[in-house]
């Protein structure tokens, strides 16, 4: 499958003078396919160090250089992470695609304490102004919502300003979603993540990611196409999730984008706990079956092969 530039929908709050660069910018985070393979680097802030350190996690993925040495040697889509490691680390991987995460939150406060609630690190004026003083590849920003959260309409806001804000400077946007709070029963449950999708459509993102819905008796790759359907022209992405065996994440990715209709994934622990050649190879096998339509057998011939 392939995309040119006049296949790309080019949003009405992105101004003439930015056209083109929203195009060249969504050309190259989908490569030329429509579909985004984003690698997940924003954990080290989600998830502490819980995600980078212990019993499975192989001790490369105890530096934060190892996320930059996979996105430079890997196939990837984009990799998303704060602005502060990009920082610290991008003059030596000029060469990766990058996604600014605007906000970040510890998981150390649960929601039996307080509500969620995640503001934004920077605008997107100062990502603009890093993007052109650093010269990086700098193709999109990224925020997080959630919904059901008591502090859900400042979080609201704030993803409205920075997308309107994007689209100005020509840059792609994605929103995680996650609906979580005292008032939600079921963070998984089919209808609401695709409730969440629709808020995504409305804030006019380009992308969504959100948890994959389970429900019992249900079959999931069914149940996500009303999330997908929901979101319109906004499109739907799906959490990697916690490491899991290559073939069964690797069949669950190929069900979403074929069954439910999803237009990628967002991956981070399944990648990045393995060692270096083992995490290239995976990304290398999640690329394949989302921009280059491969089947489930030739992702895993990549991923096996040395």
């Amino acid at each position: 499958m392939g995309i040119s530039a006049d296949d790309v929908i080019v949003p009405l709050d992105v101004p003439g003078a930015a056209r083109d660069e929203y195009i060249g910018n969504y050309l190259m985070i989908t490569r030329e396919s429509g579909r985004l393979m984003l690698f997940a680097g924003d954990q080290k802030v989600e998830h502490m160090n819980d995600d980078f350190y212990g019993e499975g996690i192989h001790m490369d993925d105890s530096s934060p250089e190892h996320l930059f040495r996979i996105a430079s040697k890997a196939k990837i889509g984009v990799f998303a992470t704060q602005l502060g490691l990009i920082a610290r680390y991008g003059m030596d991987y000029p060469e990766v695609p990058y996604l600014v995460k605007l906000n970040s939150k510890t998981n150390l406060v649960k929601t039996a304490q307080a509500d969620p609630l995640s503001r934004a690190w920077y605008d997107v004026d100062q990502v603009v102004k890093f993007r052109d003083n650093s010269g990086l590849e700098i193709l999109a920003v990224g925020y997080t919502i959630y919904l059901g959260s008591e502090y859900e309409a400042e979080m609201l806001y704030q993803a409205a300003q920075i997308i309107h804000k994007a689209h100005q400077h020509g840059l792609i946007t994605v929103l995680w979603i996650y609906p979580r709070g005292k008032a939600v029963v079921d963070e998984k449950d089919p209808h609401l993540i695709a409730g969440a999708t629709g808020v995504a459509a409305c804030l006019g993102s380009d992308f969504v990611k959100v948890n994959y819905p389970r429900k019992e008796g249900y079959d999931s790759p069914e149940i996500f196409k009303e999330a997908v359907l929901s979101a319109g022209r906004t499109k739907v992405v799906c959490a990697g999730g916690a490491s899991d065996d290559v073939e069964a994440f690797l069949r669950r990715l190929h069900d979403q984008i074929h069954v439910s209709g999803a237009w990628g994934n967002a991956t981070g622990r399944n990648i990045h706990q393995k060692p270096l050649s083992d995490a290239v190879r995976m990304c290398n096998a999640i690329y394949a079956i989302t921009v280059e339509d491969a089947s489930v057998a030739e992702a895993l011939k990549i991923y096996h092969s040395r």
